[in-house]
């Protein structure tokens, strides 16, 4: 049942996605931008870290992309609200949970696609990456996606505005960003915003994958970074789908 209904409510997303095909791709035009522009600079930089200035910037980049963009998905839900469609779905006997994976299983669908593309482009430029890390690399994208959708989804409930729901947003995102060393390796910071940095989760989801660009798996960043992505997934997943039931979305 759980399973049907998930596939349903994504289905119906997915489908809403495929008819904006130009919004999709358009997603992924600030990674590329700092890409294209960004990236040169850094080449032969002493950037703190093994491998090339790609292997450090390209993890960074892909998380960003999941990182600003499931923050903001919760506008969707907004805008829903407005026009009765959370309203209409409140009367079906579709299960609470299915409606928050569908809707967050078809974010990180999005979210991978344009990490694909970002990678394509990216070893176009110069990354070489083993292909398992490449592979790891996406599969914590989709976790960061699925983790930050359920919580803006969650907040969308609750704020019912964009008035109120973009800067709780802006106020999330930007120091997660800074804190967590998406642009430049953290190692480069003074003691006290390394420190810093290490209360903020991300930091350890990025200095996972930029292991597994360098082919090393069995490290502690690696063992750091997936138990936080899965428990940081499993933790927002419950509280998105308890605002959902309660909220009888």
């Amino acid at each position: 049942m759980l399973l049907h209904d998930t596939g349903l409510i994504y289905g119906r997303y997915l489908r809403q996605t495929l008819r904006s095909r130009f919004a999709m791709l358009f997603g992924a035009l600030m990674p590329l931008l700092y890409l294209l522009f960004f990236g040169p600079l850094l080449t032969g930089l002493p950037l703190g870290g093994q491998g090339s200035s790609w292997q450090v910037l390209v993890p960074g980049l892909l998380l960003q992309l999941g990182l600003f963009g499931a923050l903001f998905a919760g506008f969707m839900v907004i805008l829903e609200n407005g026009a009765g469609v959370v309203e209409r779905m409140r009367v079906t006997p579709v299960s609470r949970l299915a409606l928050l994976l569908g809707r967050v299983l078809r974010d990180a669908t999005v979210f991978v696609f344009q990490a694909v593309l970002v990678v394509l482009v990216a070893l176009v430029m110069g990354l070489r990456a083993p292909a398992p890390g490449v592979l790891i690399g996406f599969g914590f994208v989709a976790l960061l996606t699925v983790s930050l959708a359920s919580l803006s989804y969650a907040v969308a409930m609750k704020v019912r505005t964009p008035q109120e729901f973009g800067p709780l947003v802006n106020a999330v995102s930007l120091p997660s960003m800074l804190l967590s060393g998406l642009m430049l390796p953290m190692s480069l910071a003074p003691a006290w915003l390394d420190v810093l940095s290490h209360f903020v989760p991300f930091r350890y989801l990025v200095d996972a994958m930029r292991d597994a660009y360098l082919g090393e798996y069995a490290t502690a960043h690696m063992l750091y970074g997936a138990l936080v992505a899965v428990g940081f997934t499993a933790l927002a997943v419950t509280v998105g789908t308890r605002v959902f039931r309660t909220a009888g979305a």
